[in-house]
């Protein structure tokens, strides 16, 4: 729970009434603040005008540039979110997540929770609260799982609101035993994945009490997913357990936002029978109405509908929701997985037809959803590099982060507002931080992104010198470069500074020379390389040659920049992800939030 703060806040120091402990896991945010970055390989650019330097035979040497002036896009401050799989109210996990008090130095952006659940359950998506200081970040976690119904017992002991939030302290034998818990039921679940079958879950008041408590005391909103299976003879939704459950929480008081169901579009495989868009969009005009009866949810947040990948069939469904529905939902929502995690190959990371297979899809969902309601925000709300749990030393490896990188660069170039990155802790192999709390290779990623990259994507200009200049093929798909104006949190750049992030899926290095309004600035290196022996399929990692670890069970290690004097060449090498800050650029595009 600590490294989730962790990825909340920025870089900045925590007051001292913070737990020292809290505070630094906090510091690093990997709240939505990615910002859209245009890839380097899109069509529309123009390339620079240059003269071959001297000295510069054979080798190509690219020459980037950036425009300034103004953004291409302005992507939502919450951009990067995070799930949480909510078999972690199954196996135990959710009695560990327990935050110290809310540490939030002005500035500094506080997190968003979100928690989805499976196919056939409910889930709880996260976004900032309004009642965050302005121009605060929000990093969204969502539960997300496997399906199963969700229903609050009232007859439960509902926990009261403490009245301080406090570190829970758990003995290690404690830890060793829910591990040992956690593992047991990890088998169960693939059993039931494998053979789509899934045992029902019982949401208790006090789990739902315990996952809000955790939620607020982490600075989080909580976006719950209601059970959409719950189904009347005519095949309409029964709302009176979701009414129920509306009831107790505006009981409480929570600030909550709310979606109905989970790929909808799965359904038929979940409950034998199957519900059409139309037939969704019917039940999400019904939700909304409830919502409306209720003071406290008159004007609550809701999203949807979530589907799946969007084939010819997933798409009709979008169609006949939107035509219902497209009205009342704050934002269109949908997931994205990338391969198979059963059959994944570490080379297939690497391709860059897998990488370009998102693109498609989001042509796809902004073409339904404009044709409807031109304009509306369209969520990615489950998006990770494997399905089926993922493959141990695989998709929780560096070899991962070309994909998560890349989907970070694609979706905020192309309008994407939020991604929700699925999980930050789950029962598979797809998280950013494993059962012992050590993170893993995406998570450093992601909390560099957080750290470095506002919400304004910037386009970009390339051009390359070589022997035979062959225009249009300089930057080829194996070199992707984004570009952003550099997070207003990050006090250790003045605005106006410019931050790149490059993903070089060559196996030879690559020379990049800034040109134009970057020329001659001082640049900042944050390298990030795999450490140790296992190369790719390494679980560790290091930044600027230094291994990247826990100084201790509450403290982040210091993320340090390599200086790079002013006007010298970026040397990037083979199969690696990179970030360059090039400071005091004086941006115009970037003075201004």
């Amino acid at each position: 729970s600590e490294l989730i703060r962790g990825f909340l806040l920025s870089g900045m120091p925590c007051p001292s009434s913070c737990p020292p402990g809290l505070l630094a896991l906090m510091a690093p945010g990997l709240a939505l603040m990615a910002t859209f970055s245009l890839p380097s390989q899109a069509g529309d650019r123009k390339a620079l005008p240059v003269e071959k330097p001297p000295g510069v035979k054979g080798r190509t040497l690219i020459l980037l540039d950036v425009n300034t002036k103004s953004p291409v896009r302005i992507i939502s401050e919450n951009f990067l979110s995070l799930q949480l799989d909510p078999s972690i109210i199954h196996d135990g996990w959710l009695d560990f997540l327990s935050l110290g008090s809310l540490c939030s130095p002005t500035g500094v952006p506080m997190p968003c929770v979100h928690t989805e659940g499976g196919k056939g359950t409910s889930y709880v998506p996260l976004s900032c609260s309004k009642s965050q200081s302005a121009g605060l970040r929000g990093l969204a976690i969502s539960l997300f799982s496997f399906p199963f119904a969700v229903d609050i017992v009232r007859s439960d002991i509902a926990l009261d609101k403490q009245k301080g939030c406090k570190i829970a302290q758990h003995p290690d034998i404690m830890l060793e035993l829910q591990r040992e818990k956690a593992a047991q039921m990890h088998l169960v679940l693939l059993k039931e994945q494998f053979s789509n079958t899934y045992s029902n879950l019982t949401l208790t008041a006090r789990s739902l009490d315990k996952l809000y408590n955790f939620a607020d005391c982490s600075g989080l909103h909580l976006i719950f997913a209601l059970n959409a299976l719950r189904r009347n003879p005519n095949n309409s939704w029964n709302s009176s357990n979701a009414l129920s459950l509306l009831k107790y929480s505006a009981s409480k008081k929570y600030n909550i936002s709310w979606e109905l169901g989970n790929e909808p579009n799965n359904y038929r495989t979940l409950i034998g029978r199957s519900v059409n868009g139309s037939q969704l969009g019917k039940d999400y005009t019904q939700l909304r109405s409830l919502l409306q009866l209720i003071r406290t949810y008159s004007r609550a947040q809701l999203y949807g509908p979530n589907i799946g990948r969007p084939r010819k069939n997933v798409i009709a469904f979008l169609e006949g929701f939107m035509k219902v529905a497209g009205g009342t939902v704050d934002a269109v929502t949908w997931q994205h997985y990338y391969i198979d995690g059963r059959v994944a190959k570490v080379t297939d990371f690497l391709k860059t037809r897998l990488l370009d297979t998102l693109s498609d899809q989001i042509r796809k969902i902004q073409k339904v959803v404009n044709t409807y309601t031109p304009g509306k925000k369209i969520w990615l709300e489950g998006v990770g590099m494997t399905s089926a749990g993922g493959m141990n030393n695989l998709s929780d490896s560096y070899a991962a982060g070309f994909l998560w990188l890349n989907t970070l660069g694609l979706l905020a170039s192309q309008g994407i507002d939020v991604v929700v990155r699925h999980s930050f802790l789950d029962h598979g192999h797809n998280h950013l931080v494993d059962q012992n709390f050590n993170p893993l290779p995406d998570y450093w990623l992601s909390l560099l992104y957080k750290r470095l990259i506002g919400p304004k994507v910037l386009g970009i200009h390339v051009a390359g010198l070589q022997r035979k200049p062959r225009p249009g093929r300089v930057i080829r798909d194996k070199l992707r470069i984004y570009a952003h104006c550099t997070s207003y949190h990050n006090h250790n750049y003045v605005r106006g500074s410019i931050t790149l992030y490059i993903i070089n899926l060559h196996r030879s290095r690559k020379k990049i020379k800034l040109a134009g309004t970057l020329r001659d600035k001082i640049v900042h290196q944050y390298l990030l390389q795999p450490y140790g022996k296992d190369g790719l399929h390494s679980k560790s990692v290091q930044l600027n040659g230094q291994p990247l670890a826990m100084v201790d069970d509450g403290t982040l290690p210091e993320l340090k920049p390599r200086p790079l004097r002013a006007g010298r060449t970026l040397v990037i090498p083979p199969l690696t992800m990179s970030f360059y800050v090039v400071k005091n650029v004086n941006a115009l595009a970037c003075r201004y939030r």
